[in-house]
């Protein structure tokens, strides 16, 4: 291996390690549903592993450091902080009573959530050992986009803002949650198109861009420092079901909808998971 290939495996074990702590960290918790502040916590170390899992390959790609270990490396790494990690933290942040039908829903909601993404990612390697050209879109739902949306939901139904409405029961929450895992589940394996941040290219922003820009970030600052658990659940599904909904429209309307061309299903793979 390279001296310089290693740069980008370190950065992918840190991410590992982001993963790892999330998992244990939840694993320790006491029988009890988890609290907001535990959640708030493993969220940020989980949205810390995947600032690092776009920093190694951005980097490998910019010092010509990619090879098939660190490819593999990296797949193993989603695999456990944004397959399995996701899926600890919905069950560690509910009351079940144990042989329940709902623990059994829930169980059964957070693995298929699992095999799914491992699957997405199985496929992707698969796809990149083909030596199959880059596009400027993912076929199926990226793992971590479905892991944002996973731990952002799993966290903003335990807020304060959503506690204090009290509108949901811990049951309804749980089912709620425990869909919408089954959902991102069949969003990774679908053949469903979703625009990748990669190809994405800006205009040179005029005055105008450039103060509305800053308004924006200023809006998302305070956001996040006041209300993180709902920004973080606009952001992440903001992107799932935009991309859905086009995706959804493409097939409906065919060829008729040209501009929605770069969302056709991807017949590739037809017939496979």
């Amino acid at each position: 291996m390279k001296r310089m290939q290693f740069i980008p495996n370190i950065i992918t074990a840190f991410g590992l390690s982001c993963g790892l702590y999330a998992i244990f960290k939840m694993s320790m918790m006491s029988s009890s549903p988890g609290d907001y502040e535990t959640m708030f916590q493993v969220a940020l170390i989980l949205l810390v592993a995947a600032l690092a899992d776009f920093i190694d390959g951005a980097l490998a790609r910019a010092i010509s450091a990619e090879s098939t270990f660190g490819f593999m490396f990296d797949s193993l790494a989603d695999a456990v902080s944004f397959g399995v990690a996701p899926s600890v933290l919905f069950l560690k942040g509910l009351a079940l009573e144990p042989g329940s039908l709902l623990s059994f829903f829930a169980a059964a909601s957070a693995m298929i959530y699992s095999l799914c993404g491992i699957l997405r990612l199985v496929r992707f390697s698969t796809v990149h050992a083909a030596k199959t050209s880059r596009r400027s879109h993912f076929t199926g739902l990226p793992i971590t986009a479905a892991a944002a949306g996973s731990v952002s939901v799993s966290l903003l139904f335990l807020s304060p803002e959503i506690q204090n409405i009290n509108l949901i029961d811990d049951q309804i929450r749980a089912y709620i949650v425990a869909g919408l895992l089954v959902f991102l589940g069949y969003l990774m394996v679908s053949r469903w198109k979703f625009p990748s941040a990669k190809f994405l290219r800006f205009p040179i922003p005029s005055f105008s861009m450039i103060v509305g820009i800053a308004v924006l970030a200023v809006f998302v600052l305070y956001m996040a420092m006041h209300y993180f658990s709902l920004l973080f659940a606009l952001l992440a599904w903001s992107y799932i079901l935009t991309a859905a909904t086009l995706s959804c429209i493409r097939i409906l309307m065919g060829k008729t909808a040209k501009s929605l061309k770069g969302f056709e299903p991807d017949d590739r793979f037809r017939g496979s998971s």
